[in-house]
């Protein structure tokens, strides 16, 4: 029998974890000695789940929704769906398929729940549809006279289009002007940092895709008919049912943490890669440290990386600059200059424990709550008088990530900044007090003494940026592709706006090449950047 080939992961989160176990699974711990190296004590990176005084906090929302059936495959593998009706499902009466044979959510844990979607937009005290539309809804929201504004303006994007050089005329070209104005142009520099003019059109092509008010009106339309469409049919921003772990994300890759180290592979936590150590082109091993400052050397054969790029780069630099590694090169100072210019969005969200809402459900939805809570998944404030840029009802995600479904609501205010601002850098409470003083001031909450209990979680590098050196990137990656063993997968990995399930789709691209020796890496980078990776099945 051949020896095994030695295979270190670096990260825990979605792509990293995926890596792992595609590695093992049927029987692969037979060829591959895989090690996976965590820098914190948790799994799933940004997809982690937060636990607070029996509640918990899902960092950033996520549906688990893929136009990729392999993916979708995997997760009700992991978690099978459910096969009775959630807590709040059967106290109000709600619809889903059930699985035939799945578990019940009321008596079991490792279940996926089939959730509704809705979002919408918080706008000048007013709710919009999510995404923006000219539908009746918005038409009465906005007044007559802005209606038409916004229609001529949107006429005239139709037959007037403008370069798709930046982000900002991405926007006016699906939308028009107005619409563009009032919704997109506030929001974007609040979530970014930087005016849309500065940032690349790639971003909104990638995040954005088909979407557009045209896009809207069809699956409308489209909804009007009886033949069930496909998921790959939909455009993601328009999917209204997705999946959804009983206790958040963060079940899911505590789950996969179990499973693959049950099936053999070695996983590390905090274990922070430091340095990346190369001889003659190919990568030869990695050194980790431990909160406590030990270093351990790790050699293997293949390297798989969800790290930031900026940190890889630098851990290869770091290596060509430590005498104790023999042979290993610095990274070339043009790559090194590239990899540090890259921008990111840091992230922190406030979670708020309270009695009451102040917004009614005026919808036909039913939801629980005394009164009933509105039924939104997130509310998108893309009014600029507010620093919050989204807010997550978690009663809404999954009944149990709440202790007190019933009379209590869990809220998550999602902000966006710069590790080391002033935001970031606010203490708890005073953070707390200002997430507070919006809420009040937006009439969600009536004031602080409907807050019972809070929490304050901050993200790092939680969306890569494309501005900047984001402009170099391509000779980034040939760079990183010189090193014939080296994938860089997930979305810091490759500095790319993934959403989970095309983080873990580079994963499956990765091993798919370790397994059958492909040398070509184009089928690992290329996942989310074609439109027809997710309109064809």
């Amino acid at each position: 029998m051949s020896e095994k080939q030695s295979v270190v992961i670096i990260g825990g989160g979605p792509a990293g974890l995926t890596a792992a176990w595609e590695l093992v699974k049927d029987g692969g711990s037979d060829k591959y000695d895989v090690t996976v190296l965590e820098e914190t004590r948790e799994f799933g990176g940004i997809s982690r789940t937060v636990r607070h005084n029996g509640n918990r906090m899902d960092i950033g929302g996520h549906r688990f929704f893929s136009k990729d059936d392999r993916i979708m495959e995997w997760w009700k593998t992991v978690l099978p769906l459910q096969g009775a009706p959630s807590y709040d499902d059967k106290k109000l009466g709600r619809e889903h398929d059930m699985e035939p044979g799945g578990p019940d959510p009321e008596v079991e844990d490792k279940v996926m729940l089939k959730r509704h979607r809705v979002s919408r937009i918080y706008w000048n005290r007013r709710f919009f549809d999510y995404p923006i539309s000219l539908s009746p809804n918005t038409f009465k929201a906005m007044g007559f006279k802005l209606t038409l504004v916004a229609g001529f303006s949107y006429l005239k994007s139709m037959f007037h289009k403008l370069p798709e050089d930046n982000l900002e005329n991405f926007y006016i070209n699906r939308f028009g002007r107005k619409l563009y104005s009032m919704f997109f142009e506030g929001y974007t520099e609040k979530l970014w940092g930087r005016h849309p003019s500065q940032i690349s059109a790639d971003w909104g092509a990638q995040r954005v895709k088909g979407l557009s008010i045209m896009g809207v009106l069809k699956n409308a339309f489209q909804k009007l008919l009886p033949k069930k469409r496909s998921n790959a049919e939909v455009e993601t921003s328009l999917i209204e049912e997705f999946w959804y772990p009983k206790y958040g994300p963060g079940q899911l890759w505590e789950t996969m943490e179990s499973n693959c180290e049950a099936a053999g592979v070695k996983v590390l936590t905090d274990a922070k890669v430091v340095e990346v150590r190369q001889t003659n082109g190919a990568i030869s091993s990695v050194v980790y440290e431990d909160s406590e400052g030990n270093r351990t050397e790790l050699a293997g054969d293949q390297f798989i990386s969800s790290m930031p790029v900026k940190d890889l780069v630098n851990a290869i630099d770091a290596a060509g600059a430590d005498p104790e590694a023999t042979g290993s090169k610095a990274a070339p100072d043009d790559m090194t200059a590239v990899a540090n210019g890259l921008p990111y969005r840091d992230f922190v969200t406030v979670g708020l424990l309270v009695k009451h809402l102040k917004l009614k459900n005026t919808t036909d939805i039913p939801t629980l709550g005394n009164p009933p809570i509105v039924p939104d998944c997130w509310i998108y404030v893309q009014d600029p008088g507010y620093k919050v840029g989204r807010l997550q009802i978690f009663n809404n995600w999954s009944p149990y990530l709440v202790k007190d479904v019933d009379n209590t609501v869990w809220i998550g205010l999602e902000y966006f900044c710069e590790e080391g601002d002033s935001f970031w850098n606010m203490s708890e409470e005073d953070v707390t007090k200002f997430a507070i003083s919006e809420l009040t001031r937006m009439r969600v909450i009536n004031g602080p003494e409907e807050v019972l209990d809070s929490h304050r979680e901050r993200v790092k590098k939680a969306y890569p940026a494309y501005f900047d050196t984001y402009e170099h990137m391509d000779e980034l990656i040939e760079y990183l592709d010189g090193f014939g063993n080296l994938y860089c997968v997930g979305r810091n990995g490759q500095h790319r706006y993934n959403n989970m399930d095309h983080s873990m789709a580079t994963a499956m691209e990765a091993v798919s090449n370790i397994k059958t020796g492909k040398t070509s890496k184009k089928n690992v980078w290329s996942v989310n950047t074609e439109k027809s990776y997710h309109e064809a099945k």
